[in-house]
């Protein structure tokens, strides 16, 4: 697709979309593509509508938050959000921006990996943070889930005993594993009011795919 026209879909910041995007989405993970990208920045515009702060690092944060691209299950992988950071601050040196503003939106992008577990220190680093944390609960999060599972060669779950009542959880086996191991836990450490408000909706919405799930196995 014509870059232009994907950057459309960032307005207001088209053009800043239009000089990020090339390096916004680093392999080929479907959970982590252009349009987890987009998911990303809508949240995070809605987030930032009602708690403020400076829209522009937010953007580029949440434009190269994924520029580099580190497995779920490599040893790496809470490295993957500091080499995001080092990578995005090249690219916006040579864009011209100024040393402050890179280290903004670098500190959001190192601060907002649940892998990393490091705690967000600006407003702009706590929406990225809610708004990339999202995008892993709800129904989107519930398919990148399994999308996950997949492309890692999971099973979907045990079928003798899916809620692990008398097994370890182990979701790099089973896919619903997961959903206790991690998405269950992500409502509770939203970092803004907003985000915090839409987490709950989206959590609910995710326990009702388990128990969906769960009817029909």
């Amino acid at each position: 697709m014509d870059i232009n026209r994907m950057a459309r879909a960032f307005a207001p910041f088209e053009t800043l979309a239009a000089q990020l995007i090339p390096y916004a989405a680093d392999g080929d993970d479907g959970s982590h593509d252009i349009a987890h990208i987009l998911r990303v920045f809508k949240n995070a515009m809605s987030i930032q509508a009602e708690e403020g702060g400076d829209a522009r690092i937010l953007a580029a944060a949440v434009l190269l938050h994924d520029c580099v691209s580190v497995e779920k299950n490599s040893p790496h992988r809470a490295q993957a959000s500091r080499l995001a950071a080092e990578k995005a601050s090249g690219i916006l040196r040579e864009l011209g921006w100024d040393g402050e503003n890179i280290a903004a939106v670098a500190h959001a992008i190192t601060t907002h990996s649940f892998s990393a577990n490091i705690p967000p220190e600006t407003l702009e680093a706590r929406m990225l943070q809610d708004a990339d944390r999202l995008d892993a609960i709800g129904m989107v999060g519930a398919a990148r889930c399994f999308y996950i599972a997949g492309r890692l060669g999971s099973g979907l779950y045990d079928p003798f005993d899916p809620l692990a009542t008398e097994r370890p959880l182990d979701d790099k086996r089973f896919a619903i594993d997961h959903f206790e191991t991690k998405l269950f836990k992500l409502a509770d450490g939203f970092q803004t009011e907003t985000g915090r408000r839409f987490a709950g909706e989206r959590h609910e919405r995710l326990k009702t795919v388990l128990a969906m799930f769960i009817e029909e196995i």
